[in-house]
């Protein structure tokens, strides 16, 4: 009969339940259980199975490129960076309204670690997320032009709950991928959250994407319900100080050093400026 059972829940894909059946049958069997603590059992370990199943299909959908979390963010080290407001950030209602992030800093001030370890917070808590380079966001959208799957990649990146792009710099873009890039910003306004790295602040956004009037409209989008954290100072890499994490190429490698993202560690100091939220 426990062939059978295990046939049946393989065939339904319950293997949470299969990994468990023959323990808690014994179990139940020794101890006299009841019919439904048995059930209870199974149903228990395959809704732990799916859930774990499904966090590390979210993880790996990300494509996040550091194991960073906040656990490992060097707090201490950077005493000038609120603490009380990223831990604000990580209860996740940024998300839940709908609302976006800026991290404004020099390369190396804790930018990347940040969006990273919120990124990997939601998508524990059950969101769908993507990380992105800009570089990279903007040539495969790039790409898509030439087999015209622009909308549905578009569509895509614009579903994600939290979408982190990460180090939006002085790029040498073509007017498509300006193009492009303003339309998803559009797409996910209050509609998904977004979280962008940048060293540039707002007024040098115009000297990436040259149209004042496309900027404007799309500060005006991406500002509305958004946080903005300037992080002040100098690159943790300059102190030899770097957040603790594997770089995902690296992680199965343990006896090679952790690379340091160019964002890792937050030698810097943060400031907030909020953007109106309108209810």
């Amino acid at each position: 009969m426990h062939e059978k059972l295990h046939g049946l829940m393989e065939q339904l894909r319950l293997r949470g339940m299969s990994s468990c059946l023959d323990h808690v049958l014994a179990e139940a069997q020794r101890e006299g259980a009841a019919v439904q603590d048995v059930l209870h059992q199974l149903l228990a370990a395959e809704n732990e199975h799916q859930m774990t199943s499904a966090l590390a299909r979210r993880i790996k959908q990300a494509k996040m490129p550091w194991d960073w979390s906040l656990d490992t963010f060097p707090f201490k080290q950077k005493p000038e960076i609120k603490r009380s407001q990223i831990m604000s950030l990580a209860k996740l209602d940024f998300i839940r309204q709908l609302e976006n992030i800026t991290f404004i800093g020099k390369p190396g001030a804790g930018k990347t670690g940040l969006a990273i370890s919120l990124l990997r917070l939601a998508l524990t808590d059950g969101y769908r997320g993507r990380f992105y380079s800009a570089q990279d966001l903007l040539n495969d959208l790039y790409t898509s032009l030439a087999d015209r799957s622009t909308s549905s990649l578009l569509k895509t990146i614009a579903s994600y709950d939290i979408l982190v792009i990460d180090e939006l710099g002085y790029l040498t873009l073509t007017q498509e991928q300006i193009n492009i890039f303003f339309k998803l910003i559009d797409m996910r306004y209050h509609k998904k959250s977004t979280i962008i790295t940048t060293n540039l602040d707002y007024p040098q956004w115009y000297e990436i994407f040259k149209s004042k009037d496309l900027v404007d409209a799309m500060l005006d989008r991406f500002k509305h319900y958004c946080t903005t954290i300037y992080i002040k100072g100098d690159s943790l890499r300059a102190s030899g100080k770097t957040l603790k994490g594997k770089s995902a190429e690296t992680s199965d490698k343990l006896d090679e050093p952790a690379q340091p993202s160019p964002e890792t560690s937050p030698n810097a100091a943060a400031e907030t400026q909020s953007g109106d939220k309108h209810e």
